[in-house]
C-alpha cells in the first residue's frame, strides 16, 4: 500500500468517526422547551372548545393547569374568564365568583370587566338561599348588583339600538369590512349592557324583599316564643330598612300587635297613629285596634 492511499483511507476514516460523533450528538441533543405562552395558547384553545361543546368540567380543568403559567401573559384575563365562565354554567358559584373577583383585581383594565362584574352579582344572586336561612349571599348579591349598576350606568338605549341596526345593515351591504365588524361587534355589547342592567335593577327589589320576609318570618318565630320584645326587634328592621318591600305593612301591624300583648297600650297608640298617618287607607281595618288601646289607657 503507497502512503499516499494510506493517508487518504485515514482521512476518510476520521471523517467517517467525526460525521458519526456529531450525529450521535445532535441526536441526543433535547428540543426547546415551549415558551409559556405557547403552552397557554395551546391550552386555552382546548378549553375553548370543550366549553363549545358545553363540557364545562373538561374546560375548567384545563385552566386550572393554565392559571400559574398565565400570570402575567397575553392571556392571563381570557384564561380567568373562561375559567369563571366554566364554573358559572356548571353550577360552580361559589368559585365563579372568586375567579371573577381575582379577573378583576389581577387585571383591572380587562375588556371583561363589566361581564365579569355582572356575574359576581349573579353567583351571589345563585346562591342566595330559601328565605328561612341566612341571608349573607343574598345581601352580596344586593351590594354587588349596585357596584355594577354604580360602574356601568346605563348608556343612550336609543343610540345603542340605532347603531346595531345601522353596522347590521352596512355588513350586508360589505361584509368584510373590519371597521363595521368592529363597530357592529361593540354596538351589540353595550346593548348587552343595557339588559343585564335592566336585570339587575329588578333583581335587587326581589333580593330586598326576600330580606324584609326573613326579618318577618324570625319576628313571627319571636311571636311564636311569645319574646314579644324581640320581635318589635325585627319588625323594626324592616319598617326602617325594607320600607320599599310587601312586608313592611305587616311589619307596623306585627309591632302593634306585639306591643299589645306587652301591655304597652300608650307606646302601641302612638305606633299606630303613624301607621295610619303612613297609610290612610288602613284606617278602618285599624279601627277595632284603636278602640281597644284607647280602652286600656283610659282604665290605666
Amino acid at each position: 500500500m503507497s502512503f499516499v492511499r494510506f493517508c487518504s483511507r485515514s482521512v476518510l476514516m476520521l471523517f467517517s468517526i467525526g460525521l458519526l460523533m456529531s450525529s450521535g450528538c445532535s441526536s441526543s441533543k433535547p428540543d426547546a422547551a415551549p415558551t409559556a405562552t405557547v403552552i397557554v395558547s395551546e391550552g386555552y384553545a382546548r378549553a375553548e372548545k370543550m366549553y363549545a361543546k358545553k363540557d364545562y368540567d373538561g374546560a375548567a380543568l384545563t385552566l386550572e393547569s393554565l392559571l400559574v403559567t398565565s400570570r402575567a401573559t397575553a392571556l392571563e384575563d381570557r384564561v380567568l374568564f373562561l375559567l369563571g365562565q366554566s364554573y358559572y354554567h356548571s353550577g360552580q358559584y361559589l368559585l365563579s365568583s372568586e375567579i371573577f373577583t381575582r379577573l378583576l383585581k389581577q387585571v383591572p383594565t380587562t375588556p371583561y370587566a363589566a361581564t365579569a362584574q355582572f356575574l359576581i352579582a349573579k353567583s351571589h344572586e345563585k346562591l342566595s338561599p330559601h328565605y328561612e336561612l341566612d341571608q349573607q349571599e343574598t345581601v352580596k348579591a344586593i351590594d354587588q348588583f349596585s357596584i355594577y349598576m354604580d360602574l356601568y350606568p346605563s348608556p343612550d338605549d336609543s343610540k345603542i339600538l340605532s347603531d346595531v341596526e345601522t353596522y347590521r345593515e352596512l355588513l350586508k351591504i360589505n361584509p368584510e369590512n373590519p371597521n363595521y365588524k368592529q363597530r357592529y361587534a361593540q354596538a351589540k355589547a353595550e346593548l348587552g349592557k343595557i339588559d343585564s342592567l335592566k336585570y339587575a335593577e329588578k333583581a335587587i327589589p326581589v333580593l330586598r324583599d326576600k330580606l324584609a320576609k326573613n326579618a318577618y318570618f324570625i319576628a313571627r318565630q319571636y311571636v311564636q316564643l311569645k319574646k314579644y320584645k324581640a320581635a318589635v326587634i325585627f319588625y323594626d328592621e324592616i319598617i326602617k330598612r325594607y320600607s320599599d318591600t310587601s312586608y313592611v305593612q305587616q311589619a307596623w301591624a306585627g309591632k302593634i300587635d306585639a306591643l299589645i300583648k306587652r301591655k304597652k297600650w300608650f307606646e302601641a297608640g302612638q305606633v299606630l297613629d303613624q301607621f295610619v298617618q303612613l297609610y290612610p287607607g288602613k284606617q278602618q281595618d285599624m279601627k277595632g285596634t284603636k278602640e281597644k288601646i284607647s280602652k286600656n289607657l283610659t282604665n290605666n
